[in-house]
């Protein structure tokens, strides 16, 4: 490559694509504020982008709103893919679960941990919005997840496998949205002390 093409392609490399400006800035808006809150002005202003770019990357808000809520949903998933490198049974599977949700607590929010961003924007999207439905394929995503480990666990005895993964469900639900009220991963280390317990006991 010439050093002009070098040159040419660095701002690229640093700032990357409008698109990924885009939609980096909406998901520190969209979590720090909320989507209602959060207008276009503000996204596009953060990305250094003009208002048209939006437009040409994206179809509407509410795509900008789906396209945050599935780009939320991958980056669990990568926590939970990294933690699942040192899972040796299913005991260690469902705990990495639980680890996952602790490492998301974890992340350095500009404005401090709000709990589950995909919950927190499902609760302002109307019945029925599209947005609303990548949020429970999520949810649901993360109980299979807890099944399919729990199924390891208890290879003979399946439907029990499916309770124990709806109860931890619940129960991790739950620790994340009193982790987002306090502002804390505390709760997180206490449901995941919880489940291990639970875990030993079957």
């Amino acid at each position: 490559m010439s050093d002009t093409g070098a040159t040419a392609a660095r701002p690229s490399r640093r700032r990357g694509t409008a698109r990924e400006r885009l939609l980096a800035a909406a998901s520190r808006r969209f979590y720090a504020h909320g989507v209602a809150a959060t207008g276009i002005d503000t996204i596009t202003a953060e990305a250094g982008v003009a208002k048209m770019s939006l437009y040409n990357n994206f179809s509407s808000k509410a795509d900008l709103v789906r396209a945050y809520l599935e780009a939320r949903h991958e980056e669990w998933m990568g926590l939970y893919r990294r933690r699942l490198e040192g899972v040796r049974d299913g005991r260690d599977g469902v705990l990495a679960v639980f680890d996952a949700y602790a490492d998301h607590a974890a992340f350095a929010y500009e404005h401090g941990f709000r709990g589950c961003g995909l919950l927190n924007a499902a609760a302002e999207l109307p019945a029925g919005d599209e947005g609303r439905a990548v949020v429970r394929r999520h949810k649901e995503e993360v109980e299979s997840l807890l099944a399919g480990h729990l199924e390891r666990l208890l290879p003979d005895r399946p439907e029990e496998a499916r309770a124990v993964a709806e109860h931890l469900a619940f129960l991790l639900e739950g620790a994340m949205a009193r982790a987002g009220l306090e502002g804390a991963g505390t709760r997180l280390e206490h449901a995941r002390t919880m489940a291990a317990n639970l875990l030993d006991r079957l």
